[in-house]
């Protein structure tokens, strides 16, 4: 099949996350297939216009904004036998300008991120979203990464029969991760994009007054200075690690006894699986969606209400070494079952059959 995979940022974007890597993984399996893989998606500073990667071809066009303008024109040219639609909020609505089939991939919901964006794009994402895109894609079918973000799709008006749950797999921790000396202090982390809905306001918060206890901050983003300004004054407790390669991130995860993931929304939450790998347990929100299947409450991590229970998870897990051992040892087994493999497999089934069902149409 020639696949096209329609997605606002790759993974070289200074903003690429989860739901970047989730395509990229997909990609790659289906291109080691033998499908024809083109992921179309935004220009930035010093990335290519054009460009490979295991296999999956990368055209770049378009910005934050012109990226969804551009698309139909990278449709029209390359005549895909399916198209993945990728909604990061709002999808590019493939399917008002091509007579391919379109499967939409949602990790999440957006909704209650929208106000971040102001009051004018805001709205606008917020009406595109739970409004036009439901209609436009009525009877398509529509791939997600939990049962948290189906029951949200089925909220918006969307078919649940049409939806399939194909979850994140996970990259294998590296052969020769470093291991960083100890220095005497317990370490938390978390591993996010630094954006407002991530609300790493709330781990900074979570350690202050808490002696002996360092927080590391893995990611970048455009909130970044925000969140620096945020912990000044707290010296070398929170440390801020910028974009490090997978090496450093994993040894960063290997050294840490708790990670902490206060989103206000998440679709999976790859960082869980990441930070399971090495036998350490997560704190998130039951709200955020899809925390609730990326941690099971109580024997991998924890899942809290609100912030001050938060903040009190996170001193019951530092305080009673053998539970924190229990949920990570949980967690370790539960990272086992993950694999991009599996994801690309039942991906390329469903594409195969959206393809072939549409054949049998015309």
């Amino acid at each position: 099949m020639k696949i096209l995979l329609l997605c606002w940022r790759d993974m070289t974007h200074p903003q690429g996350g989860g739901s970047e890597r989730y395509l990229e993984r997909v990609g790659e399996y289906l291109a080691a297939r033998g499908h024809d893989v083109v992921l179309r998606t935004s220009l930035h500073t010093d990335a290519p216009k054009r460009s490979s990667k295991n296999g999956v071809r990368i055209e770049r066009a378009g910005g934050k904004y012109g990226v969804y303008l551009a698309a139909p024109f990278s449709v029209w040219r390359h005549r895909p036998d399916v198209i993945v639609d990728t909604q990061n909020g709002i999808p590019f609505f493939a399917r008002l300008y091509s007579r391919a089939p379109v499967v939409l991939l949602t990790h999440h919901c957006h909704l209650p991120q929208w106000p971040v964006a102001g009051p004018v794009i805001g709205r606008l994402g917020r009406f595109l979203e739970s409004r036009v895109a439901p209609r436009v894609y009525r009877g398509a079918r529509y791939i997600t990464v939990s049962d948290a973000s189906r029951r949200d799709l089925v909220g918006l008006g969307v078919r649940e029969e049409g939806i399939e749950v194909v979850h994140n797999g996970v990259d294998p921790v590296p052969a020769r991760t470093p291991i960083l000396a100890e220095d005497g202090r317990v370490h938390l982390v978390t591993l996010s994009r630094l954006v407002p809905h991530k609300r790493i306001e709330q781990a900074i918060d979570a350690v202050r007054g808490l002696d002996g206890v360092v927080l590391d901050v893995i990611g970048s983003g455009w909130w970044e200075d925000e969140l620096r300004a945020y912990a000044a004054g707290l010296g070398d407790t929170v440390v801020f690690h910028g974009h490090v390669n997978d090496d450093y991130k994993h040894a960063v995860l290997a050294r840490a006894a708790v990670h902490l993931m206060p989103s206000v929304k998440e679709g999976w939450g790859i960082a869980v699986i990441e930070a399971a790998q090495h036998g350490v347990p997560t704190i998130g929100y039951l709200s955020a969606g899809g925390l609730r299947d990326s941690i099971i409450d109580g024997e991998t991590g924890l899942l809290v209400g609100g912030e001050a229970d938060f903040r009190a998870a996170i001193v019951r897990l530092l305080d009673d070494a053998p539970l924190r051992a229990r949920l990570g040892r949980g967690a370790a087994e539960w990272a086992g079952r993950f694999s991009w493999e599996a994801t690309g497999r039942r991906f390329e089934e469903i594409l195969a059959g959206v393809a072939r069902s549409a054949g049998e149409r015309r």
